[in-house]
This record gives C-alpha cells, sequence and structure tokens, in this order.
C-alpha cells in the first residue's frame, strides 16, 4: 500500500515540475526582444547585488557588468512597448527620457566597473544601491506591469 502512495507522490511532482517548466518556457517566449536585453541586465544585476561586497568575486562582477552594459547599449536601439500607449505628441519625450535612463544605467555600471577595479568594493556597494533606485522608477515609468501568471495547481 505505501508503495503506491510512493509512485503517486513522485509522478505528482513529476507532473508538477513539467507544468512549472512549460509555463516558464512559455512565458520567455512571448517576451519582445527589448524584455530579452532587459532579463538578461535583470539577471546579472541581481547576482552583482549578492556579491558586490566580496572582493573575491570580483573577476565575475566584472564579467556580469559587461553582460549589463552590452545589453544596455543594445537597448539603446529598440523601443519599449509602453510607447504605444503613450499619446503620439508626448512619444518624442518619452523616448528621449527612456534613452536618458538607459544611458545612466551604463554611466553606473561603468563607475562601478572603476571602483571594482580600484578595490574599492564598499563604494561600488553604494553605487548598487544607486542603480536600484534608478531600476525601480525607471520600471514605473517604462514598463508595463503585467498580472503574474497563474499559481501551479
Amino acid at each position: 500500500m505505501s508503495l503506491r502512495f510512493r509512485h503517486l507522490g513522485t509522478l505528482s511532482v513529476l507532473a508538477l515540475a513539467l507544468t512549472t517548466s512549460s509555463l516558464r518556457a512559455q512565458q520567455t517566449e512571448d517576451k519582445t526582444p527589448l524584455g530579452k536585453k532587459m532579463t538578461a541586465i535583470n539577471v546579472a544585476f541581481r547576482t552583482i547585488g549578492q556579491q558586490i561586497t566580496d572582493s573575491t568575486k570580483n573577476a565575475s562582477t566584472m564579467e556580469l557588468l559587461s553582460t549589463i552594459e552590452t545589453n544596455a547599449k543594445e537597448a539603446l536601439a529598440l523601443e519599449p512597448e509602453k510607447k504605444a500607449q503613450v499619446p503620439a505628441a508626448e512619444q518624442e519625450k518619452f523616448m528621449a527620457d527612456y534613452k536618458a535612463g538607459i544611458q545612466k544605467l551604463i554611466d553606473a555600471a561603468g563607475k562601478v566597473h572603476m571602483a571594482i577595479h580600484a578595490g574599492k568594493n564598499a563604494e561600488a556597494a553604494a553605487i548598487v544601491e544607486e542603480m536600484r533606485g534608478l531600476q525601480r522608477a525607471s520600471h514605473a515609468e517604462f514598463r508595463i506591469r503585467r498580472p503574474p501568471p497563474p499559481p501551479a495547481k
């Protein structure tokens, strides 16, 4: 009897794992080119935030900063999806503000890069905190908020 429950439990876990992975795959397929760039930036930024104070991980942090800078420079040529929701008369200002925000991100990543290169991890951590504030403000202005996917049952 307990063997049946064990098999049933295993099958349930496997079914849940397959459902969750297919939902994630579906979400990534729906992303725009800009969304893919921003996801790459976000993944790198989160990792930097976790390891910025650890000087033994400076080489990894430098690589992640390069990822941020590369994707941000490519994002300059793309348009946010939210632009279509902005009145035509305000779209030019919207795009100028968007590009200025991306440029601030690139500049801040350069400052972190220089601080890490100089061995000033505490200073770099302070700049990363400033970048978090920039991220929150920019996302509020330029990102379309979508409802989260339904929870797996």
